[in-house]
């Protein structure tokens, strides 16, 4: 059984158990304090992604540094030391920690509010100080552990600070500018100048999802610039833009109108299941539910637990509870660590299960907790940082709409089903009995389905689906009704409505079937400890309603089983259409093999023996074109020289990756007569 945390948003039924928690590794400890500082932050997904990574390349360089057969990512050095053990805990904690304090605090980077910026700076100095290390010690010079971790430190932010990422200007890109005008939530309905793009919203008084009050009240497109972000593990070919596209989502009234129709009928029908009052009992066990083929949801659960040889039991939930809780749960609302850190809870609840063995892929020798966490964060933050770089690449590309913008659209339109009948637009809503309806003169009666809604209703399309966020959240709930098209909300916040971003393809979809991929190979297994891993909800914890009306217990057979859970809570909650997490589910898996391949590399100090060879092309006006192989791993410069002794780095590569591999130069430089040049790794 997975024991979570208590969330914030959510609180969970712990059970008391005999057994004890191993001892937390230097690893556990910096990486508990990176999840916390995410907590406090601007809830920036891709921004947290590439911290996590970043803060787990210092923590693993620096243990690799003591390692006789690891070799670093960012930092390589072969440090000594008498104890080793000593020497990994000091220099882990320079290094996470000079990391950590640039990234998240206001001195460089306002990425977080000033009250929580220097709440986690004070977090930091305090675990840092408490385990007996000075912050003053800043010295790079010599063989001690601290020198070891401040040059691992130094190492990575100054490589890093040109990743494409603009983290010197905040983050942010001034190149994307949205093709409509703000969505005003005051108002009903939208107009928009290309319903298949994204479209801003605009706030009387806009939050965070973190429930954090924004100085803004139009969203501004986040991360719109990440899918240029140097990757991990990631490839594209000359010319792509997008890693692992998926294509081009479909187009209304374009290629797959039919099917952006279906979409949205999808959302609302989901939303048409969160009244608890009305909603059956199902069966939510992996029973019935789970082992889907990726990208889809053609499951239909399991016939045995592999792990105890026995039947899944049934788990009896009201409907709506289960769609509400999913919605919440997955959302990472209030003072969560976003979808890339939850994946990073979950690893650490896996690791702290009572009997847990920590084994290579499920096999060999006992790992100990410092070796098994250090390649658990190195390994699943790669991989979620290269999914922030391939989704928000394909989020920029195609500027996808979100369903709050293209549902209020279409049924502002009227319906699309039948031209013979009133109220008919090609861009419109499909009919569907008992969800999508044109309002009569007949049902505005009494007694009719739409009477609530007024005769100056008439014509217009009405759909049956949660009617919103109550007045009193912690007393009351929304419940399911028939309102006008035009103010259907999905099932989030008021003050949040939907992220700030395209959508598609789903981020949560992607960065959750990643994480399970890591997790899978990791421990050997793609099923949880024992079988099963559980999450258990209180009544009452809902956050944006009151709920659920009992306690009830989310379960999953296996790590793919929880991300596509996932994938669907975004349904749920109104956040995105099918389309968007299928494919992100593919893209997903993708990210979070290649990331285990090439980490593979690095544990084995293999990647040292794969050099690329540079070739050279003469072309007209005396150019010449440089080329190296494909090559996805270590970083390179390219250098040129008068002779085989004499090189320069007058211009070098800071990152030449496998879209790079072609770079033209011309002469004279420095005599028209010969130049010589070599490719080698950056130090």
């Amino acid at each position: 059984m997975i024991l979570p945390r208590i969330r914030a948003s959510l609180l969970a039924l712990l059970l008391i158990l005999p057994a004890a928690v191993p001892a937390e590794s230097i690893a556990r400890t910096w990486n508990e304090e990176l999840l916390a500082a995410v907590r406090l932050s601007f809830p920036d997904p891709p921004v947290h992604a590439r911290n996590l990574f970043h803060v787990s390349v210092a923590i693993y360089d620096a243990w690799a540094a003591y390692d006789p057969t690891a070799v670093g990512y960012f930092h390589r050095e072969t440090a000594p030391a008498a104890d080793v053990a000593a020497a990994r805990h000091e220099a882990i904690s320079y290094a996470a920690y000079r990391v950590l304090t640039h990234r998240y605090t206001t001195r460089r980077h306002p990425i977080t509010p000033d009250a929580n910026a220097l709440a986690a700076q004070l977090n930091f100095d305090t675990q840092f100080t408490g385990l007996g290390y000075s912050i003053a010690n800043t010295s790079t010079a010599g063989e001690s552990p601290a020198a070891v971790g401040n040059r691992v430190a130094e190492t990575l932010i100054n490589f890093t600070v040109n990743d494409g990422s603009n983290e010197v200007g905040g983050y942010k890109d001034g190149t994307y500018a949205p093709v409509n005008d703000p969505l005003i939530l005051e108002f009903l309905g939208t107009t928009m100048n290309d319903p298949n793009r994204w479209q801003p919203l605009e706030f009387v008084k806009q939050f965070s999802q973190t429930g954090k009050p924004l100085d803004f009240t139009i969203q501004k497109f986040i991360g719109s610039h990440w899918g240029e972000v140097w990757p991990f593990a990631l490839s594209r070919e000359l010319g792509q833009t997008v890693y692992h596209d998926p294509g081009l989502p479909p187009q209304l009234e374009g290629v797959g109108d039919a099917e952006f129709k279906a979409g949205n009928v999808d959302v609302i029908r989901f939303s048409s299941l969160l009244d608890p009052s009305l909603a059956p009992m199902v069966d939510c066990s992996p029973a019935t539910i789970g082992n889907n083929t990726v990208g889809t949801n053609d499951g239909t659960g399991y016939a045995m637990n592999p792990v105890t040889n026995s039947p899944y039991a049934a788990n009896m939930v009201n409907q709506a509870d289960f769609g509400r809780i999913l919605a919440e749960y997955w959302a990472d609302g209030p003072e969560s660590e976003t979808p890339p850190g939850h994946w990073n809870v979950l690893a650490n609840e896996v690791a702290d299960t009572p009997g847990f063995e920590r084994r290579f892929e499920g096999a060999g020798p006992l790992l100990d907790e410092l070796e098994w966490d250090v390649k658990v964060y190195f390994l699943l933050n790669a991989s979620v940082h290269d999914v922030a770089v391939a989704i928000w690449g394909c989020k920029r590309a195609y500027d996808f709409v979100r369903p709050i913008s293209s549902v209020r659209y279409m049924g502002g339109l009227g319906q699309s089903s039948d031209p013979t009948q009133p109220s008919f637009h090609s861009e419109g809503l499909p009919l569907v009995l008992d969800l999508i309806e044109v309002i009569t003169a007949a049902t505005t009666q009494v007694g009719g389905r739409h009477r609530h809604l007024g005769l100056g209703a008439i014509g217009k399309i009405a759909i049956r689906t949660w009617t919103g966020e109550p007045e009193n959240p912690a007393t009351e709930f929304g419940g399911v009704d028939w309102i006008l098209a035009e103010e259907w909300l999905p099932y989030q916040r008021d003050t949040f409505v939907t992220p700030a971003f395209a959508g598609y393809i789903s981020g949560h979809s992607a960065f959750s079937r990643a994480a399970a991929e890591i997790l899978a190979h990791m421990t050997g297994s793609e099923f949880f400890p024992g079988g099963l891993g559980t999450h258990d909800i209180a009544a009452g914890a809902l956050a944006f309603e009151l709920g659920p009306s009992a306690p009830l217990q989310l379960q999953w057979a296996t790590y793919y089983d929880a991300a596509d859970q996932a994938g669907i809570s975004r349904l749920y909650g109104g956040i995105h259409v099918p389309v968007d997490d299928g494919p992100s589910r593919i893209v997903g898996s993708k990210c979070g093999i290649d990331a285990w391949n090439l980490s593979l590399r690095y544990f084995a100090g293999s990647i040292l023996n794969e050099k690329p060879q540079l070739t050279i092309t003469p072309l007209p006006n005396f150019q010449f074109r440089l080329d190296w192989p494909q090559h996805r791993g270590l970083f390179y410069k390219v250098q040129r020289g008068t002779d085989l002794q004499t090189f320069t780095d007058e211009h070098p590569f800071q990152r030449a990756t496998d879209e790079q591999n072609s770079h033209t130069i011309g002469l004279p430089f420095p005599s028209p007569d010969q130049e010589f040049y070599r490719v080698l790794q950056s130090e």
